[in-house]
């Protein structure tokens, strides 16, 4: 009997109902005025840009076109830019929490004697600004300028990084790494067996938030590449955003009727913003699982 009325759905009140009511459409808004303004770049890259401009546009083109993105895909260097981006976000995030992995690894280890000392430096790290110009002159002592180490050995170390894997090993029972030295295993494999594969949801935090940084990074390729031999994704479109020459370069056109009148610098800037932002926004839902399990656990001690 007793199974029977607990297996009963209670029924909500008028007032539960009204409150339910009132957050789903709360909730419904809030989705709208957050995921408009990329709906409306989205729609305007695909839209004619003499008809754009007339305004008007706002849940769907009006004359649809590809002429936006041909007109950025043919931009000079921009394959070889979209190569050294992927690359970058590669091999600056694996090597990124490789390295911050086995700090993190050390510094949660209490047999560890200078594991205060190393953490004191790990957190000033953090707090204390290194200086645009002393970090230049170190660089170019260093031969890192106008090359592609320069993207990702100066952030191989990420303070933050480090303090969240400590946390989240920290919070880790200590028989299973005792367990593990007792039937012979290094340490190396203690961190590639064990402790990898039960910290997953923080190293997958970490993976979306370094590869975004990597993504949308520009000021160092800016300060760090003059030659322009190793410009990214972001650089090459930066320099399209921005330049006076958008106008200049679509006059050029005008002795193809069709072209001038598919494409103005609206549409285009719509365009370089697709491409810019898809390829993250795509990548994140299959991490968005991560984040909360990923960062609150591993923020559980300081």
């Amino acid at each position: 009997m007793t199974t029977v009325k607990q297996g009963i759905k209670k029924k909500k009140s008028k007032g539960e109902r009204i409150f339910d009511t009132f957050n789903i459409i709360l909730t419904i808004i809030a989705f709208f005025i957050f995921m408009y303004p990329f709906w409306n770049q989205l729609i305007l890259s695909f839209n004619v840009g003499t008809d754009a401009v007339k305004g008007g546009i706002f849940f769907w083109p009006r004359e649809f076109t590809f002429a936006n993105y041909e007109y950025v895909f043919a931009v000079k260097g921009f394959a070889r830019s979209v190569i050294i981006s992927v690359l970058r976000v590669v091999i600056g995030t694996t090597t990124n929490l490789f390295a911050c992995g086995i700090l993190g690894y050390v510094l949660a280890q209490k047999a560890f004697k200078g594991r205060k000392v190393m953490r004191l430096i790990t957190v000033m790290t953090m707090y204390i600004p290194m200086g645009l110009i002393p970090v230049y002159v170190l660089y170019n002592n260093l031969n890192l300028l106008d090359s592609f180490t320069v993207y990702w050995l100066p952030g191989l170390i990420s303070g933050w990084n480090v303090l969240m894997i400590t946390s989240y090993v920290e919070n880790q029972p200590a028989a299973l790494f005792e367990s593990a030295r007792l039937d012979g295993a290094s340490e190396l494999t203690i961190f590639t067996r064990i402790v990898f594969p039960i910290c997953t949801p923080v190293f997958a935090a970490l993976a979306v938030i370094t590869a975004v940084n990597h993504w949308n990074s520009w000021f160092d390729v800016m300060v760090y590449n003059p030659s322009g031999n190793f410009d990214t994704l972001q650089m090459v479109l930066r320099r399209l955003l921005i330049k006076a020459d958008i106008a200049k370069d679509l006059m050029n056109l005008s002795n193809n009727a069709e072209a001038f009148r598919m494409l103005t610098p609206i549409t285009i800037r719509a365009a370089t913003t697709m491409i810019v932002t898809i390829p993250i926004a795509v990548v994140y839902p299959f991490f968005q699982r991560y984040f909360v399990g990923g960062i609150s656990l591993g923020a559980v001690k300081g």
